[in-house]
C-alpha cells in the first residue's frame, strides 16, 4: 500500500505574489523559517518558487550588466536572477508540483532528481496550492509504528502465519519456508518496497532451486 502526500503534507503553504520585493521575500523566509517560498498568481495558482539560492545569486553573481553571446541559457538566466528585484524575476519557472494523491514515493522521487527541499502541493481540480510537502515531511514514513508495518507485510506473504517477522527500527527480518528460491527473492523485494522500510534481513528458506543454471556442452 502506498502512503500518498496528503497523509504527510503540511497543510500550510507560504506564497507571495509575483510583484513581491526581493527584501520581502527574505523576510518572508526569515518569519516563517523556510528556504523557500511559492509565487501564486492572482487565482493561488503557483506559477514558480523563489528558494535560497535563487536570492543568493545577489551576492554570489558579480555580472550585473554585461553578457556574452558565448553563455549558456542557464549562465544568462543566472545573471538576470542576480539582477532580479521581484519574485517574477527572482523565481525558478515553472513551479514543480504534486497533488494530494501523488505518492510518497514518487515525490521523494521528483525531489532528489530535481534536487529540491520542498513542493507546493496543488488541488488536482482547481491548480490552487493548498499545501507544502518537504523533505522532513517525507521521511515521516520511516516513522510509522511496527505493528503498522508487520500488517502491511503479512498481506504480501502467500501464508501469513507461516512466517515469523521482527521489525526493529525499520530493520525487518523475515523467516520461513517457500517452495522455490525465486520466491525468495520476490518477497525481499516486495517488502522492501514498503513505505517506511529501512532495511530487509531475509531468511526464508526455499524447498527448491529454480534459479540454478545447467552448463551446455557438457
Amino acid at each position: 500500500m502506498s502512503i500518498e502526500v496528503e497523509k504527510v503534507m503540511c497543510r500550510v503553504a507560504i506564497t507571495v505574489p509575483e510583484d513581491t520585493p526581493f527584501a520581502d521575500i527574505v523576510a518572508e523566509m526569515e518569519r516563517f523559517a523556510v528556504g523557500a517560498v511559492t509565487v501564486v498568481d492572482a487565482d493561488q495558482r503557483p506559477v514558480g518558487v523563489v528558494s535560497e539560492d535563487d536570492l543568493l545569486l545577489k551576492e554570489a553573481d558579480p555580472v550585473r550588466h554585461s553578457v556574452s553571446i558565448f553563455e549558456s541559457r542557464a549562465r544568462r538566466r543566472q545573471h538576470e536572477k542576480a539582477q532580479g528585484v521581484m519574485a517574477a524575476q527572482l523565481m525558478t519557472s515553472p513551479a514543480i508540483t504534486v497533488t494530494p494523491h501523488t505518492t510518497v514515493r514518487d515525490a521523494a522521487r521528483l525531489m532528489h532528481a530535481k534536487r529540491i527541499k520542498q513542493l507546493p502541493v496543488i488541488n488536482v481540480v482547481t491548480g490552487r496550492i493548498i499545501g507544502t510537502l518537504h523533505q522532513r515531511d517525507v521521511l515521516r514514513v520511516f516513522t510509522r509504528p511496527a505493528a503498522e508495518l508487520e500488517a502491511e507485510i503479512r498481506t504480501l506473504l502467500p501464508d501469513p502465519e507461516a512466517f515469523s517477522i521482527e521489525i526493529d527500527r525499520g530493520v525487518v527480518k523475515i523467516d520461513g519456508t517457500v517452495e522455490w528460491r525465486s520466491q525468495v527473492i520476490a518477497l525481499t523485494e516486495a517488502i522492501r518496497l514498503v513505505e517506511g522500510i529501512v532495511d530487509v534481513i531475509c531468511e526464508v528458506v526455499p524447498e527448491k532451486d529454480d534459479l540454478l543454471i545447467v552448463p551446455t556442452g557438457m
